[in-house]
């Protein structure tokens, strides 16, 4: 693939370089939506904007809070920062369950007197927090907020009678229940990890601080709730009046429980105000342990039925063996490979005033190499459009059209293959130094939460799964030296290599995948190599046009970002993309009891995720030890 197609324009590689200084460059695997170029005797790396219940309304009287530090406010921030991992809410079984009608009654009972129990608890910390505000205003804020829990308490007590269980005799506290409060109650007390031991309240200032750690303690409850309530609702159908936890669903989603949130959000911000810096590292802390507790509060409820999440806990990895497939540039990584093997080829070329080298690898000038990829860059991204709407039909197909699809991909393989040699005919990529591509790897920049997954994955021993990268790039070694330099070295590669002459680049290249097709041939030949009776499931995760038939031919297909022609070209052709979550509470509810299920491959339909949380989520699970 040239430079960057559609999705990756190819005028970034000159506009968006930003040189800094060597030593504030971190190397190493490290997750940041930064990308990066390697020269000779210097590394660069450039900034890139990463594309990819029911309780009465009540107004609290607290005037404008503002932060000091950010706009936004301190809970908001921290809510960025922290929402990806809400997805580990959102994908454990329980919530899966509860989101399709089909959670057995018993664990959903369970749940409720584990979250009484976290309630009274919750209502005890907004005590004490009142007891340690410093002003009227925040006093009655923090009175108004837990008069609120008493409310929530009130909507279980009409799940008790509906229900007709009793949870102070049938409810003993788990050990995700008992953690979470243990913690909330520690850090009212003024007990804080990260803090330095016991507050001495001394001062009304100590006492508005512990007032402050214990809202960052609370907040991000009210705030996960909140979320989970409104990705649920989304799923209900309006005219849906069976769904048995509707009314947990209506709470948790309403106008008024967001308004709950927003004011603990508030009051936060509030009280932080006139924090130190390492004072509001600390609520940080807090914030994001209770997260993590919140995520394993959900994880801990018991679930006795069948459920499709997590893949590996559903899978018989005895039975069947789960291999994993994906593509790198921009699935994996945050910028194309063939902007980083420009970068290297530009900046590690002579300058103009040096004499060429009368050797058989001798290079064009920086500046030559520079109007050259442009040149190739613009010809690419003419004709690349050009090949798009060329293969769109005049109708819209009305339902999966599998064999039209693959011949419009089939025109596609044949310009990504002519401009591949365009690529090579012109020698811009002559005359590249080995070290400097495996030095580049190493301090690729992946998308967040990737390398995690793809750590967790080598290291479940359990899972019995097989990991392939299949990838356009031009360059084997560059994807070779990025996952090695994270300690992963038993991915399995198929890309194309560059030919070598003592460790320099020729400009030529092995040709091993160039296409949609190449990619479906490497798909297909490595699952027959491992078939066993067809004793396999395999997932495939790509971003691109390049990837569809893969996806499809996958029995999940996940397809990460946005991609506008890929989702165009399906969509025409009769594929459906559907939300990851959305589609696995559909299935929870075709799941029968006692009988087989199956994912079905050349079904049309691929699931979409916006970050690799999810797909970490759906296969490996959201317990702490996956996470």
């Amino acid at each position: 693939m040239l430079i960057l197609n559609s999705i990756k324009n190819p005028r970034i590689i000159s506009r968006a370089i930003k040189l800094v200084d060597f030593d504030h460059f971190k190397p190493s695997f490290v997750l940041r939506s930064r990308c990066f170029a390697v020269g000779f005797n210097h590394y660069y790396y450039y900034s890139k904007n990463h594309h990819h219940h029911h309780h009465r309304r009540r107004s609290i009287s607290m005037g404008a809070v503002s932060n000091s530090l950010d706009e936004e406010g301190l809970a908001r921030r921290f809510w960025i920062k922290f929402k990806k991992e809400s997805v580990f809410a959102m994908y454990t079984p329980f919530v899966v369950c509860l989101a399709s009608g089909k959670l057995e009654l018993e664990t959903f009972r369970h749940y409720i007197g584990q979250d009484v129990l976290f309630l009274k608890a919750f209502a005890q910390a907004y005590e004490l927090a009142e007891e340690c505000a410093d002003d009227d205003d925040a006093k009655a804020a923090i009175c108004e907020l837990r008069n609120e829990v008493v409310e929530e308490l009130r909507m279980h007590d009409s799940f008790v009678e509906e229900w007709g269980f009793d949870p102070a005799k049938e409810t003993t506290l788990n050990p995700a229940t008992v953690k979470y409060t243990d913690f909330l109650l520690a850090t009212a007390s003024g007990k804080v990890e990260g803090g330095k031991g016991l507050i001495k309240i001394v001062t009304p200032f100590e006492k508005t601080k512990i007032a402050a750690y214990t809202l960052g303690a609370m907040t991000p409850c009210m705030r996960l709730y909140a979320f989970l309530g409104k990705e649920i609702q989304a799923l209900l159908d309006p005219d849906e009046n069976s769904h048995p936890y509707k009314k947990w669903i209506i709470n948790y989603s309403s106008e008024s429980f967001e308004v709950s949130a927003l004011q603990t959000e508030d009051l936060l911000d509030k009280l932080s105000i006139s924090l130190t810096g390492e004072e509001l590292e600390v609520i940080e802390k807090l914030y994001h342990q209770a997260m993590n507790l919140e995520i394993d509060f959900f994880c801990g409820q018991p679930i006795v039925q069948r459920t499709i999440v997590p893949l590996f806990g559903v899978q018989n990895s005895v039975e069947h063996r789960l291999v994993i497939f994906s593509d790198f540039d921009l699935t994996c990584t945050v910028v194309d490979s063939s902007a980083i093997l420009a970068e290297i080829a530009i900046l590690t070329a002579p300058k103009a005033d040096l004499s060429e080298s009368e050797n058989a690898l001798s290079r064009k000038s920086s500046a030559d190499l520079r109007n050259t990829w442009g040149a190739l860059s613009s010809q690419y991204t003419e004709e690349y459009e050009q090949c798009i709407e060329s293969v769109i039909p005049t109708e819209k197909a009305v339902e999966f059209d599998y064999g039209g699809l693959y011949q419009a991909l089939e025109q596609i393989s044949d310009f990504e293959k002519r401009a591949n040699s365009r690529v090579i005919d012109s020698g811009v990529l002559k005359g590249i130094n080995l070290e400097d591509i495996k030095r580049a790897g190493e301090r690729l920049i992946f998308q967040d939460g990737c390398a995690r997954f793809f750590q967790k994955i080598e290291k479940n021993e359990p899972l019995n799964a097989d990991v392939h990268i299949i990838s356009y790039c031009w360059c084997g070694d560059l994807i070779r030296s990025a996952f090695t330099s994270g300690g992963l070295n038993v991915l399995n590669i198929h890309a194309n290599e560059f030919m070598y002459e003592e460790s320099i680049a020729t400009g030529e290249i092995i040709k091993n995948v160039e296409s949609p097709m190449d990619k479906v041939q490497v798909f297909k030949e490595t699952l027959k190599s491992k078939s066993d009776d067809n004793k396999y499931l395999s997932v495939y995760i790509g971003d691109s046009m390049g990837d569809m038939l893969c996806l499809l031919e996958a029995d999940i297909g996940i397809v990460i970002g946005s991609s506008s022609s890929l989702r165009r070209l399906g969509s025409e052709f009769g594929v459906s993309f559907v939300p990851l979550f959305s589609g696995l509470v559909k299935k929870q509810k075709e799941i029968v009891q006692g009988e087989t299920f199956n994912w079905n491959r050349l079904s049309g339909t691929l699931y979409t995720v916006s970050s690799w949380a999810e797909i970490h989520a759906f296969i490996l699970g959201t317990d702490s030890t996956q996470r």
